[in-house]
């Protein structure tokens, strides 16, 4: 069976959120959404639940962090620097905000961050592998 991650994200507008991940390039995928969830793709093996609050609540007792906690950075990697300004400043465009970190730039890697209108904080990063510093370097 090949390995997948669900990330679960409690969201208070499901439909909203599902437009925001839509504007960052995640498809949904249907199989898995009804009116208290929905999936959203991010590849084959990557997807984000969005889960409203009486969903999420099904699974835990713990309290939902209010937007302005950090819980946990998502990191995903994007083919180019131009793909991760595009994607931070689409956040922006749809309900999130874009830059809620300073940007990185360390010449092989280069990342900006973004949060969705729950407070949830994603970094997009590109990184250039042949450009990595030699480990111990």
């Amino acid at each position: 069976m090949t390995r997948m991650l669900f990330v679960n994200l409690p969201v208070a507008d499901l439909d909203a959120a599902m437009a925001f991940y839509a504007a960052l390039g995640f498809t949904n995928n249907a199989q898995f959404t009804d009116d208290t969830a929905a999936c959203m793709a991010w590849s084959e093996a990557i997807s984000v639940m969005l889960l409203t609050h009486d969903k999420w609540r099904g699974f835990t007792s713990r309290p939902i962090p209010p937007p302005t906690a950090s819980e946990v950075l998502l990191a995903l990697s994007l083919e180019d620097r131009a793909a991760v300004d595009a994607m931070v400043e689409a956040a922006g465009r749809h309900g999130g905000r874009a830059d809620v970190n300073p940007r990185q730039d360390l010449g092989f890697m280069y990342s900006r961050s973004l949060a969705d209108a729950d407070g949830h904080v994603w970094e997009a990063f590109w990184m250039d592998m042949a450009a990595l510093p030699a480990a111990g370097g």
